[in-house]
């Protein structure tokens, strides 16, 4: 792995109403922004499980892989970035906010196709996002 690669996961979990499980995040001093459950992987965890432990720390749902969806890479803040998108399904838990890191300060669900880029924490996300419920919609 080279140096200054951030590696995580993002978990993408859509109801029957075609909305979003999404959090809304940022230090005190920033502006909040919306965002998918994500974050880094921790030592000697694999994608899945960084997925599963990151949408429970941050929205308290217990959630299970469905399957990948992509990988986003790029870079971010200056570091080079590898996040594996997966579609989760809720299996327990409940909506509660444990973050401990502190960031996040809603969980909700969301439209995605109401929201406008300046929403997104990540806007990129937002084209990802409307895609992917479309392709729901056609099942």
């Amino acid at each position: 792995m080279g140096v200054g690669l951030w590696v995580g996961a993002a978990g993408v979990c859509m109801n029957e109403h075609g909305e979003v499980l999404m959090v809304r995040q940022g230090k005190e001093e920033e502006e909040k922004l919306w965002a998918i459950p994500a974050g880094g992987t921790e030592l000697n965890e694999t994608s899945e499980e960084c997925c599963i432990r990151e949408v429970f720390e941050e929205t308290g749902y217990e959630v299970e892989i469905v399957k990948p969806l992509y990988i986003k890479t790029g870079k971010s803040f200056g570091v080079d970035i590898k996040l594996q998108y997966f579609e989760v399904m809720i299996t327990g838990g409940e909506s509660r906010i444990q973050d401990p890191d502190g960031l996040i300060h809603e969980v909700a669900w969301k439209k995605v196709a109401g929201m406008v880029e300046a929403d997104f924490g990540f806007p990129e996300d937002r084209e990802f996002l409307l895609n992917l419920l479309k392709e729901n919609a056609l099942r």
